[in-house]
């Protein structure tokens, strides 16, 4: 089940996303951070199981671009089109917010593709990305996500 992130579910997203970083597949956030964007967060709940099985972010970066952050669907439920839900959520609250033009920086190229993200060069993006690239010990000579983007 897809539901926006309530304040019980920080710690749960803490530990998803290091989980995530550990294998260098998305940026380490810290928890003050994940309470600070709670807000951008949705969550896809497995009633079965009674657990969370995928976190996806939307933040917004300014007053005509969004991003979407910090997919991670745990290991076991991959494959089931749990990552496209969360996507399309954040997409479909981008919309809302009347922000068109929605950006990511991945290493899941191939599934950013399969749901209508284009890959671009960073440099044609606004600065204000650049953000948690700061942070980041791969900036700025050793970077290897693609930057990709939908328009709509």
């Amino acid at each position: 089940m897809l539901r926006k992130a309530r304040i019980g579910d920080v710690k749960t997203i803490h530990k998803m996303i290091n989980v995530s970083a550990s294998k260098e597949e998305i940026l380490p956030r810290s928890l003050m951070d994940i309470y600070g964007s709670l807000r951008d967060f949705f969550v896809y709940y497995d009633e079965e199981e009674r657990l969370i099985v995928g976190i996806c972010a939307m933040s917004i970066i300014w007053e005509n671009l969004a991003e979407v952050r910090s997919l991670y669907v745990d290991e076991a439920f991959r494959r089931r089109g749990i990552g496209r839900i969360l996507v399309e959520a954040c997409i479909s609250e981008a919309i809302t917010l009347e922000l068109f033009r929605i950006f990511t920086l991945t290493y899941k190229r191939e599934f950013f593709q399969q749901v209508g993200f284009h890959a671009v060069d960073r440099s044609s993006l606004s600065e204000k990305i650049w953000t948690d690239c700061f942070r980041c010990p791969k900036y700025p000579d050793y970077c290897d996500e693609t930057a990709m983007i939908i328009e709509l």
